[in-house]
């Protein structure tokens, strides 16, 4: 019983961590490479750099399918999970979409 308790427990503590990188867009600077996204009410500005890792559902994108993504996003309606350090996005995760 103990253990099903903790695996019951861990599994709301995993699903709350991956909740917790959604973010909306706000906006995109392409000279800049720098993503202005609303995390609650904050808006923060990330920089996109060549150490940034980009996804689509389970797959990897290149970063030059990626960029373009951003100039077709809707402000204030498209979602995705976005992993930074400091003011540095280090991973962005796009739904994969409908086909």
């Amino acid at each position: 019983m103990r253990k099903l308790m903790l695996s019951v427990c861990a599994l709301f503590c995993s699903i709350g961590l991956v909740l917790a990188g959604e973010v909306t867009f706000v906006k995109f600077d392409k000279e800049k490479k720098e993503v202005t996204v609303k995390d609650g009410n904050k808006e923060m500005t990330y920089k996109i750099t060549d150490k940034t890792t980009f996804k689509a559902g389970e797959k990897d994108v290149d970063s030059e399918k990626a960029l373009p993504r951003f100039e077709k996003m809707k402000e204030g309606k498209s979602k995705f999970d976005l992993t930074a350090e400091k003011d540095t996005a280090t991973e962005i995760k796009f739904s994969k979409g409908k086909k």
